[in-house]
């Protein structure tokens, strides 16, 4: 039995520890925001936060998050900085087909949770590992930019 803590709620699961823990949020969990990608930890699409950390999900076992508190892109939303971002995202429409943007927002998250007021080069390495097939990198930024302001308490335009 793995427990852990996910989007605020105690679970266990009985599974094979081996087991991405993306599966295991998808499938056992029906948290399905999070995405499949690439399943080798190089597009993005599966991050999620481990004890606030940006992860890849498709990789990462089980086993590893035993113990943790797993954050989703369904749970995120609960603190200031991923409702900050979230809202920052939706105001200047970001996502075009948005299968990458649950990854992409949480590493969003993750940055800002960590670093109050990121240049252009902090984000564009923190968003590194992220892809995005319709190419809305510049939106991406853009937003990163409107939550930090709205966090830091910048009036931000409309």
């Amino acid at each position: 039995m793995i427990k852990m803590t996910v989007n605020g709620r105690a679970v266990a699961l009985d599974a094979d520890p081996s087991e991405p823990l993306l599966w295991a949020l998808r499938e056992d969990l029906q948290l399905t925001g999070t995405k499949f990608g690439c399943g080798m930890a190089l597009c993005g699409a599966c991050t999620v936060h481990l004890d606030g950390q940006p992860v890849r999900a498709c990789s990462t076992p089980l086993s590893v998050a035993a113990g943790k508190k797993v954050t989703t892109i369904e749970g995120v939303g609960a603190s200031r900085v991923g409702k900050a971002t979230q809202a920052a995202w939706v105001k200047l429409d970001v996502p075009q087909c948005g299968y990458c943007q649950s990854g992409q927002i949480m590493s969003a998250c993750a940055l800002l949770a960590s670093k109050k007021n990121p240049n252009d080069a902090d984000i564009d390495a923190a968003m590194s590992g992220n892809l995005c097939r319709c190419g809305t990198y510049n939106q991406i930024r853009a937003a990163i930019h409107v939550a930090a302001d709205s966090l830091n308490g910048k009036k931000v335009g409309a």
